[in-house]
């Protein structure tokens, strides 16, 4: 029980879903558990015949991976139907636990091009300019797996990458190939951005899970403070700085749609989705940003609006097939809204609290109001994301507890 509570709490499972897991095999097993779930430990309280007793787990949600979570929960399920004894489950779960990461390749590539993807998204069409953000994003992402075998620090890896992104960005301003949004050196540090502990964040939250959640939020905010921090390092190098609140160029929607369906696919990529699961994200996300488009171009709605509209649509969509495909739902979700984050508003509202210390006296009333509009921005954008993906998912659970939670596995679970 402690190999499989570990796998699902480590990998990125909801803490809903994970005590529902881990009591689904306690009453297979024949005895009944209380989880309580922590930053850094997972407590269980074993009630049977015999008393209580607890079991102290040392672990901490640092990691996505949806391929563990599906298999381990297949295995949990696979038990709990009589297909496996106990020891079956125990070494089918070892087996879990030994899955390799997606490798380098795939993971710099799936990097480069959703980089190149969201550029698209926010207005670089210059062919120069989608190149130099491939490579700034490929690049930063071998960076990150050459990292992580030294280091088993958590933010040295985000904060080198961005800071790559950030000195390959000076350049490209240097040498005239990036516009005053400073793309090449954006969108490369976007895809860092910790979407999925966010989102269980507050997901906790809204269960009043407070400590978990805060700690959550904690550790994704860490690691965003990481980013601005080696973002504005690396374009600080070339003496170039992050202007706020620079307008962007419209997209066209078939751009739009087609890019947020591949910037879909690197970060299910990024969270070890099979290739052929890939589609399902993607298809759901193009349909999310073409209702943002819709609700922004055509219906004159601001950008949150849009956001929310998105992820109402995703929530509504992706809560009965993550919970069939046995599927973290904050990475899951995540994945199929990526584009809609907005992080070129919180390295802008950086950039501009950098620019209000340089200046100290001499800034201008300008450089703190727009300081203040890309930070707001930036917070309701989060919100309504936010709302938009829990509201659903929550009154599909309450009020449709069937549909949520199908009695039978998806055929992903079978592999």
């Amino acid at each position: 029980m402690s190999l499989s509570a570990r796998l699902l709490f480590e990998n990125g499972q909801s803490t809903k879903a994970l005590v529902s897991a881990l009591g689904q095999l306690a009453a297979a097993m024949g005895f009944r558990a209380t989880v309580f779930p922590r930053w850094g430990e997972l407590t269980v309280l074993i009630h049977d015949a015999s008393g209580t007793r607890h079991e102290i787990l040392a672990s901490a949600p640092v990691g996505v991976d949806m391929r563990k979570v599906a298999a381990t929960t297949g295995v949990i399920d696979d038990f709990c139907s009589g297909q496996f004894d106990a020891a079956a489950a125990q070494s089918a779960l070892e087996t879990v636990a030994r899955f390799p990461p997606v490798s380098t390749a795939r993971f710099a590539l799936l990097a480069a091009a959703g980089a190149a993807a969201l550029g698209v998204i926010f207005g670089a069409m210059h062919p120069i300019s989608l190149l130099l953000i491939a490579i700034s994003a490929g690049a930063g992402a071998c960076l990150r797996r050459s990292l992580a075998a030294i280091s088993r620090n958590l933010f040295v890896q985000p904060l080198c990458a961005a800071l790559l992104a950030g000195a390959i960005g000076a350049i490209a301003v240097r040498l005239q190939f990036s516009s005053t949004l400073r793309l090449v050196a954006v969108c490369p540090c976007m895809i860092l951005v910790p979407g999925p502990h966010l989102l269980n964040g507050m997901l906790d939250l809204a269960r009043a899970r407070i400590g978990l959640g805060v700690s959550r939020i904690a550790y994704a905010s860490v690691i965003i403070l990481m980013i601005c921090t080696g973002l504005l390092m690396g374009l600080s190098f070339g003496g170039v700085s992050l202007s706020a609140s620079v307008p962007s160029y419209p997209v066209p929607l078939g751009y739009d749609v087609i890019a947020a369906g591949i910037a879909v696919a690197a970060y299910g990529t990024f969270f070890a989705m099979p290739w052929r699961m890939l589609p399902i994200p993607a298809a759901i996300g193009m349909l999310a940003h073409a209702s943002r488009w819709a609700m922004i171009s055509l219906a004159g709605a601001s950008v949150q609006a849009g956001a929310l509209v998105a992820c109402l649509v995703v929530g509504i969509i992706i809560t009965p097939i993550a919970d069939r495909l046995r599927l973290p739902f904050a990475a899951f979700a995540f994945a199929s809204v990526v584009s809609l984050i907005p992080g070129v508003y919180l390295f802008r509202m950086a950039g501009g609290f950098v620019d209000l210390v340089t200046l100290g006296q001499r800034a201008s009333a300008d450089v703190l109001l727009n300081t203040i509009a890309d930070g707001a921005t930036a917070a309701l954008i989060i919100l309504a994301m936010a709302f938009g993906l829990i509201i659903p998912k929550m009154c599909i659970e309450h009020f449709f507890p069937d549909l949520a939670n199908p009695s039978r596995r998806g055929s992903w679970g079978r592999r």
